[in-house]
């Protein structure tokens, strides 16, 4: 492994592109005192219309090269990593990469706190197609909580709305309308919907002007850090691997100044990235 000046003892997080930064974001705001670094994967995005195959390829290709970086424990900020890589990678790679690391996802955490919101029962799961098709939240749900109805709403417009900065723009309007108005007409009973997907916090204001008096919207972000607050405190030997300089970097496979300007949409702050090559 290659020894450089950075700080060991990081948290990292990972997404296929910038969505992952609504999770970054609320992680660092929750526990601002540790070292974290994010990688986009943005050459390679987006990856929720890949194969199970790829995915969890390029997944693993992500972790290693975090852990390289001297990361201790991964988050996949990404549904569709979580949904097709992180079963496979925590089993039977880990134990071969590193068994006193950790990688964890955003599915679960997200599942874990929804019977405290929904009185109906009927939940909803908005997200891209190949989060949708995976069936994974379905699957989680019907696990933890059997009697639960989980309908899946894919929506495949959303990410590209959001990534061409066309997320206030009218033309959303019509997209979240439409699979708002779908989803409900599938299960009218849905009374909480989770948003299983990194981008679409960007897009909450205009979700909510076509949602019913009484259905909760669910986003990722501040559920995903409670849980690893919890997660490290649960976890004392974990935590005390992690340092604790506030220090934060930014990787992407893509334009560093691309990735820059565009990151800035979801931290509404400027950053500076670094172009790094991952295989």
């Amino acid at each position: 492994m290659t020894t450089h000046p950075h700080p060991s003892g990081l948290i990292g997080i990972f997404d296929s592109g910038y969505g992952g930064l609504t999770i970054f974001d609320k992680i660092a705001q929750a526990m601002p005192q540790y070292n974290y670094i994010y990688l986009g994967d943005n050459a390679r995005a987006p990856y929720g219309t890949r194969s199970f195959e790829v995915v969890y390829r390029f997944t693993r290709q992500a972790v290693g090269r975090l852990f390289e970086e001297g990361c201790q424990l991964v988050i996949l900020a990404c549904n569709t990593a979580s949904a097709k890589a992180l079963r496979t990678i925590q089993q039977r790679d880990l134990p071969l990469m590193d068994p006193t690391r950790r990688v964890l996802g955003v599915i679960r955490p997200t599942v874990e706190a929804i019977d405290s919101i929904s009185r109906t029962k009927h939940i909803g799961v908005l997200g891209t197609s190949g989060t949708i098709s995976s069936l994974s939240y379905t699957i989680e749900i019907e696990k933890m909580f059997p009697y639960m109805t989980v309908t899946g709403e894919a929506c495949p417009m959303w990410v590209p709305l959001v990534e061409n900065n066309e997320f206030d723009s009218p033309g959303a309007d019509y997209f979240i309308r439409q699979h708002i108005e779908h989803i409900l007409a599938v299960d009218p009973a849905i009374d909480t919907l989770i948003l299983g997907c990194t981008h679409y916090p960007l897009l909450i204001r205009k979700i909510r002007r076509y949602l019913p008096e009484g259905v909760a919207l669910f986003a990722q972000g501040e559920r995903v850090a409670e849980s690893l607050k919890d997660y490290l405190a649960r976890h004392p030997e974990m935590d005390s691997r992690l340092g604790k300089q506030s220090t934060r970097r930014f990787l992407t496979t893509e334009s560093a100044g691309r990735f820059s300007e565009s990151a800035s949409l979801f931290l509404s702050r400027p950053i500076e990235a670094e172009q790094i090559v991952i295989s």
